[in-house]
């Protein structure tokens, strides 16, 4: 499939699907908790940045890393300044600064190895953030000057997790909120 036949595909498509040298791959549904923990961290990422010069993304905005060819979801991700597409339709983000994803058992590997690899290609891309939906743990790689990455782990809800390169902190409990991970059922939540 080229990429202009992908375009095509992927706007009529009810499934989201990534795309990489030719091939379509549909992208697995999330569950409840993946879901609550995506929205969280969109929310108090937009919150934070609500009066900077800078855009939070959720996972609709698709993201193409021309180096690779990959063109693929993340769960958020944040520009600042100016963001810039492949062409006018704005469809594929090429700009971020940080991007997210929440893992899954399904996912966990992947987002760890081959698209991070993938999204190491993406020049503008400072940090990259790994949340568990199961537990309060995030952990975030990021680039330094001589291109390597650097992991900070982050563990318990009393603790803040800082985005260093959107100098902001975000209170783990609110990235977990309504979560069994805060103590709560997802079945007492209205």
């Amino acid at each position: 499939m080229t990429p202009a036949q992908y375009f095509d595909f992927e706007e009529k498509s009810e499934i989201r699907h990534e795309y990489l040298n030719g091939d379509i791959i549909a992208m697995a549904g999330g569950s409840e908790a993946h879901s609550l923990v995506t929205g969280n961290a969109h929310g108090e990422l937009r919150n934070a940045l609500k009066n900077r010069p800078c855009r939070v993304y959720e996972s609709n905005m698709r993201v193409k890393i021309s180096a690779s060819g990959l063109e693929t979801y993340p769960d958020a991700s944040v520009v600042c300044g100016h963001s810039k597409f492949e062409d006018l339709r704005r469809q594929a983000l090429l700009n971020p600064l940080l991007i997210v994803e929440v893992l899954s058992e399904s996912t966990e590997t992947y987002d760890r190895g081959k698209k991070f690899w993938h999204y190491r290609q993406l020049p503008s891309l400072q940090e990259y953030v790994l949340i568990s939906q199961d537990s309060a743990l995030v952990e975030i790689f990021s680039r330094q000057a001589s291109d390597e990455w650097l992991l900070r782990t982050y563990e318990g809800l009393e603790t803040k997790v800082r985005f260093d390169c959107l100098d902001v902190e975000i209170l783990m409990r609110d990235l977990y909120a309504k979560t069994p991970v805060v103590g709560v059922s997802l079945d007492e939540v209205g």
